[in-house]
């Protein structure tokens, strides 16, 4: 292990942008264990485009409500329809997981005149209020190798939707990293996985400790071969801060 201390990591890798201001949840991880901690994205989200839209044959106009599941969602959504010259009826229903991504939809639509719905923290919450507009044909606006929880749910509700995947997440260019110079690398998605193995072919993982996030995650990991020791979310520990935070108190035991 290349790190110093008792601990010995150091030196930490973030697969995510860095973050838009000094209020990072990390930060208290920084400064108590003395940590270098370096944030990347690991892989960018491009739109599938109009051209392919197409050959799923969805006409947006058709529907009567869109479920939204991300900011992404909300500006691959718009974008397309722009490509595609659809206007978007003002009867429109919105329907959001949460606060905070509902009201993301002003930078497209006028919030006090649409229909906005949305849910208290996730998708279970927003289950509720999309049971009652069960008449209603919904759109589903997501990313081309989507997760099938959304949809699963939809279906076990009776909920009449159509599944539109506008987008993709592809790797970065990550050549340019000295992947070798971090103690620990933490991971979000299978597609960072995916990432490091395509960027990195000999990568070997060695003493380095690896975090994951999400059963997804975890689970391309352990398919390349890497062990992981840190796994997030569980009981005692919902985020990965405080998975981190458990890791490094019982190291230091």
């Amino acid at each position: 292990m290349r790190g110093e201390g008792p601990l010995k990591v150091k030196n930490i890798l973030i697969s995510q942008p860095q973050p838009d201001n000094d209020k990072s949840p990390y930060a208290d991880l920084i400064k108590q264990y003395n940590l270098n901690i370096c944030f990347r994205k690991f892989i960018k989200i491009e739109s599938i485009g109009a051209r392919e839209f197409r050959k799923h044959r969805i006409k947006i106009p058709d529907y009567t409500a869109i479920i939204f599941t991300s900011k992404n969602a909300i500006d691959h959504f718009f974008s397309l329809c722009e490509e595609l010259r659809v206007e978007i009826s003002d009867q429109m229903k919105y329907f959001c997981p949460s606060e905070a991504i509902a009201l993301y939809l002003q930078k497209y639509v006028q919030f006090r005149k649409r229909k906005i719905f949305f849910g208290k923290h996730n998708f279970t919450d927003l289950m509720d209020v999309i049971k009652k507009h069960k008449n209603e044909k919904f759109l589903y606006p997501c990313a081309e190798n989507h997760k099938k929880d959304i949809p699963q749910l939809l279906k076990q509700n009776k909920i009449q939707f159509t599944p539109a995947p506008i987008y993709r997440s592809v790797p970065e260019d990550l050549t340019d990293l000295d992947i070798n110079a971090y103690d620990m690398l933490v991971f979000f998605s299978p597609f960072g996985i995916q990432a490091l193995c395509l960027n990195f072919p000999d990568y070997k993982q060695g003493d380095v400790v690896f975090a994951t996030f999400g059963k997804a995650t975890l689970k391309a990991a352990e398919k390349e071969g890497f062990k992981v020791q840190i796994k997030a979310p569980s009981q005692n520990a919902p985020s990965m801060v405080m998975a981190m935070q458990e890791y490094f108190e019982n190291q230091g035991k």
